[in-house]
């Protein structure tokens, strides 16, 4: 028998986090600029990001693009947007180590239109999302390869 979680939704908040060895205005710029984003991320951006700004996140081998709303921008601090469907809040957070160094913490939260069932399943995809796209960065930032880790999370076939 199915038991309802008796947790408040607006208290969960996913999080990837992730030491990249750059100075924080090379990470930072990274998530602004899809030119560098799409080397560990999607595959095109409609644009940089800015506040009060919508643009639109491609993943081309998944047929999938996703409007992404610009709510704050902090130059080298963080970065809020709303997207997906249903809607939920992302923060990247940008903290300097050292001066060639970063600590970045993508956190997302605002699940509360999501049915227990839904919410379960929705945590372990964004987790597991993040946590890539933070793992992505580092290899891209620090030996400046595309990793295709996005792409080679659901190959075609399974």
């Amino acid at each position: 028998m199915y038991k309802p979680l008796n947790i408040n939704k607006k208290d969960i908040v996913i999080e990837a986090q992730m030491l990249v060895r750059r100075p924080v205005a090379d990470v930072f710029t990274a998530f602004i600029d899809p030119e560098i984003t799409r080397h560990f991320w999607f595959t095109s951006g409609s644009s940089i990001l800015e506040k009060g700004k919508t643009v639109v996140w491609t993943w081309e081998m998944y047929g999938v693009s996703a409007e992404v709303e610009v709510l704050d921008i902090l130059t080298n601090e963080k970065i809020s947007v709303l997207w997906g469907e249903p809607r939920t809040h992302i923060d990247f957070l940008f903290r300097p180590v050292s001066p060639a160094s970063t600590y970045v913490q993508i956190r997302n939260y605002g699940f509360e239109v999501l049915e227990d069932e839904q919410l379960i399943s929705f945590l372990t995809d964004s987790t597991g999302g993040f946590t890539t796209v933070v793992d992505g960065l580092k290899v891209y930032m620090e030996q400046g390869i595309n990793p295709g880790l996005i792409a080679d999370k659901f190959p075609a076939g399974h």
